[in-house]
């Protein structure tokens, strides 16, 4: 059984952590921080705009010497990412994250972002997956003697 976006967000939730561009970096930081999460979504007025992540931070803030505080996180945020529909199934995100070498996608419905999975999302639903995999290898090999 081939699992869908559609399942990883009903297995974690939908919740989506949001902030505006004009949210300095710091603030960003610390709001990932405090939920213990790598990417905050960039939306305005209720419109999707983009993702920052921990990585974002890394490589367009702290390696060109720029300001946390200064920094919106308009400048940094990543709006080129692929968007993915709670249809798409966890393989196709899977090969694309593996393929564009990232860790999140936005997840959309129409032009409105639904939710976000990340590259953890994803490895934990394949896990999950093989192991009722097994489970029903079992009980059929079991059912069978």
């Amino acid at each position: 059984m081939n699992k869908k976006v559609a399942d990883v967000l009903l297995r974690k939730g939908s919740h989506i952590t949001t902030v505006t561009p004009d949210t300095t970096v710091l603030e960003a930081l610390h709001i990932m921080a405090d939920q213990n999460i790598g990417s905050v979504m960039v939306l305005q007025d209720g419109h999707y705009l983009g993702i920052v992540t921990e990585r974002d931070y890394s490589r367009k803030v702290v390696l060109n010497g720029k300001s946390s505080t200064d920094t919106r996180v308009s400048e940094i945020m990543s709006n080129n990412l692929p968007r993915v529909t709670a249809n798409d199934t966890v393989d196709y995100c899977m090969q694309l994250m593996s393929e564009k070498n990232i860790r999140y996608l936005p997840v959309f419905d129409e032009n409105q972002v639904t939710g976000i999975i990340s590259i953890n999302d994803v490895v934990k639903e394949t896990i999950l997956s093989q192991q009722e995999t097994i489970t029903q290898l079992k009980d059929y090999l079991h059912s069978s003697l």
